[in-house]
């Protein structure tokens, strides 16, 4: 295993985390427990879950697992706040008020005094953003929290945030968690470009693009059997009908393959690698249904691919520019031309 300090600050973290968001739900408890173990095992010192994740449960079984294990001191923990925990109206949102029961009853299931990070788990349109930053503020203060971070923030939310940091004098944000693959490159034009200028470490979440990368769901026909797609055809961002039928898809599952094939090893291990050595990235987050799956993606770690390798899979994995302002006619970014006055 491999490591790097989480974004700007002095903690380090391994280049993967563990994910928990199977937990209690496609996990049982022991299941998560033996995941856990693995991943300590193999090096793995980060560990990432939240709230919401099945309702609470992912945290009470981490909570458990530091019980039992010890190995509190050993593991960089995080955890999110944002989604509704109950059926009131004031049960959601980043406002204090949500944020300071959100963040007690975390550090309640998950059987800590703090944990090391905590984020805001998605933009709230609701709450002024200086009412939730100066939260992270107050629990940092409080030692409730090490360090701050975001999830799922655009590029001007995410700079709005740093912004707003900065002119109060509050503790600097670290981490943003965004989705982030070879199937989903766009937070490369502006969200990527924010967060390094600001010194935030990126922790991609879906690294294998929902299974895609890992060659496992078939173009022509219609997943079934033990798999998410299979339980759901048109879950969520892997939807089988939209992704099978997309031509770049399709490119880049090929690419992945034929590398992972020249090199002895997984598509997934092939996916994560490219993923890892990008620009900003702290650590990759996992998320293993399986000790099967959590094993392979494991094996990653301290695999690099070449130039030649990363090249392939850069140009088969290139989204494109949208047209506007990105690129298009008579708009490069890289030498943009000046016409008449002054913008």
């Amino acid at each position: 295993m491999e490591y790097r300090t989480l974004g700007s600050s002095g903690t380090v973290v391994s280049t993967y985390a563990l994910g928990t968001m199977t937990f209690g739900n496609e996990t049982d408890e022991d299941g998560a427990h033996e995941q856990l173990d693995r991943y300590v095992e193999a090096g793995g010192n980060f560990v990432d879950t939240a709230d919401v994740y099945t309702a609470g449960a992912s945290e009470n079984i981490i909570g458990h697992w530091l019980a039992k294990s010890g190995a509190r001191d050993d593991v960089v923990l995080a955890t999110k706040g944002r989604f509704p925990m109950g059926d009131g109206p004031n049960d959601l949102g980043t406002s204090r008020r949500h944020l300071r029961q959100a963040l007690d009853a975390s550090l309640t299931r998950l059987g800590v005094d703090h944990v090391d990070l905590y984020q805001l788990h998605a933009w709230d349109p609701i709450t002024p953003l200086q009412e939730s930053l100066s939260f992270l503020e107050d629990a940092v203060r409080a030692g409730k929290i090490l360090y701050g971070g975001l999830s799922n923030f655009t590029g001007w939310q995410l700079q709005k945030a740093c912004d707003l940091i900065d002119r109060r004098g509050w503790s600097p944000l670290v981490t943003l968690q965004p989705q982030y693959n070879l199937l989903v490159r766009e937070i490369e034009w502006e969200i990527i470009p924010a967060a390094q200028e600001n010194g935030l470490g990126l922790l991609p979440w879906s690294p294998l693009g929902g299974g895609w990368l890992t060659g496992k769901y078939s173009f022509d026909e219609e997943p079934t059997g033990d798999t998410r797609l299979g339980d759901d055809p048109n879950r969520g961002v892997e939807s089988w009908f939209r992704r099978s039928k997309n031509q770049r898809v399709r490119d880049v599952v090929e690419a992945v393959r034929a590398i992972a094939e020249a090199r002895g090893v997984s598509m997934a291990q092939v996916a994560l690698a490219w993923l890892v050595d990008r620009p900003a990235i702290t650590s990759v987050i996992l998320g293993a249904r399986t000790m099967k799956q959590l094993d392979d993606n494991l094996a990653a770690a301290g695999l690099h691919l070449t130039p030649e390798e990363t090249q392939r899979l850069d140009e088969a994995s290139d989204p494109g520019a949208a047209d506007y302002p990105y690129g298009g006619p008579g708009v490069d970014q890289r030498d943009r031309p000046i016409t008449g006055g002054r913008a």
